[in-house]
């Protein structure tokens, strides 16, 4: 049960172990932030002692900064120990080698994206920018979420492509399998954010086998991080759409009211969408490409 034939731990096992661990030490390090966000806003909300988590938050973005990132900074540490400690492995092996050019190729593709499907919903009328694009609305959260979704696209490619991915390789799994499993265990963390969707769980289980297709295709994290931090990023902050439930503060603001929510996602944001499924399948095709010119 808790050992294959070659009398080593079982893949699902070790990760399950580091998943554990990730959930604990994220508590630990975000709790600096809820306990300085107790501090500065008690009693809550003008007297009264129902909080509001998110209200509470908003009226302090340094503090969800520092309670959210150092939950990501303590998840990203669990994932290094656990790699280092009990599977034995360099951060190379963990996935951080290769070109940084994917990187950047990566934060590209991923800004791509989010533009096409921003230009094609608005072309069709299916949302109204509430700000013009010579109006930009630049706020605390532009800096303080562009430091967010850097560690988050840090942690979750750093945990579920190269902790999962290379885990299960190493006990010798199929490669359909671990894209798979690394593509489910993915999306099903997402299933409790706000406003959840099935056609936003089947978006996040696609785009997290792109990302293992990135990751495998290129032998390096480098690459789906920087889709990764651009995907959110432009999603929330510069087009202001929700990003996988989560309230947005875009530079610029639109309203999905009026339009479809198969194309626009509705409140999920995005990745609720059709298009963003086409687009994600694009990213398929974006890959290949990248990976052939390289090598040529």
């Amino acid at each position: 049960m808790f050992k294959n034939e070659a009398n080593q731990v079982r893949a699902g096992w070790l990760i399950f172990l580091a998943f554990v661990a990730m959930f604990i030490t994220q508590q630990i390090f975000a709790l600096p932030g809820g306990v300085l966000l107790a501090l500065v806003d008690f009693p809550f909300q003008d007297g009264s002692f129902d909080m509001d988590i998110n209200a509470a938050f908003a009226r302090h973005p340094w503090i969800f900064l520092l309670t959210q990132g150092g939950g990501t900074v303590g998840g990203m540490l669990a994932t290094v120990l656990v790699w280092k400690f009990v599977n034995k492995g360099t951060l190379p092996e963990l996935g951080f080698r290769g070109s940084l050019k994917d990187l950047w190729f990566g934060l590209f593709l991923g800004a791509a994206s989010i533009v096409v499907i921003f230009f094609i919903l608005l072309a069709t009328g299916n949302v109204k920018m509430l700000n013009t694009f010579g109006s930009p609305e630049f706020t605390v959260y532009t800096l303080s979420y562009l430091l967010l979704f850097i560690l988050v696209g840090f942690f979750e490619e750093m945990f579920f492509r190269g902790y999962v991915m290379s885990t299960m390789q190493r006990r010798g799994n199929p490669k359909w399998l671990i894209y798979v499993i690394s593509a489910v265990i993915f999306s099903l963390v997402h299933g409790t954010n706000p406003n959840v969707s099935v056609l936003g769980l089947v978006n996040i289980a696609l785009v997290g086998i792109l990302f293992a297709y990135m990751f495998d295709a290129t032998n390096s994290l480098w690459l789906p991080i920087g889709y990764h931090i651009t995907w959110n990023y432009f999603q929330g902050n510069v087009f202001g759409f929700a990003v996988s439930g989560t309230t947005p503060y875009g530079i610029y603001n639109v309203s999905v009211e009026n339009g479809n929510s198969l194309m626009t996602g509705g409140a999920f944001g995005l990745e609720g969408g059709l298009l963003a499924t086409l687009l994600i399948v694009l990213g398929f095709f974006a890959t290949r490409l990248y990976v052939k010119m390289k090598a040529e």
